[in-house]
């Protein structure tokens, strides 16, 4: 019995771990987390939220050059068209559903961010 019930605990853990990779609070703020283990961890800088259709990236800290791609969950490819802000980007997301957004900084660091927009 002691089992089950440390099974079941453990999977409700994961589901709510699951739940705070994607948006987390009601202002709607993406958690950035590093693709990369062993660089000096900048996810702190950036700074994502969904509104709608609207993804807004603001970098707290001057990273440089900043490659940002927005794919569907599962890899496909997603329209979207980008606004340059003075601090970062909004990107307009067309579609609906699970999607990832990457940050590629210019030495390699990898940072990624799950969201979903429904309509």
């Amino acid at each position: 019995m002691y089992k089950k019930v440390m099974l079941v605990l453990g999977f409700i853990f994961m589901l709510g771990i699951y739940k705070a990779n994607c948006i987390v609070d009601g202002n709607n703020v993406i958690v950035i987390a590093s693709s990369n283990t062993n660089v000096e961890d900048k996810s702190s800088s950036i700074s994502a939220t969904i509104n709608g259709h609207v993804l807004s990236v603001v970098f707290t800290e001057n990273l440089g050059q900043v490659a940002i791609a927005v794919t569907y969950a599962d890899g496909g490819t997603v329209d979207t068209s980008t606004i340059q802000t003075p601090s970062g980007v909004n990107i307009y997301i067309a579609g609906t559903g699970s999607f990832v957004v990457r940050f590629t900084l210019r030495d390699g660091d990898e940072y990624y961010g799950e969201f979903d927009v429904t309509d």
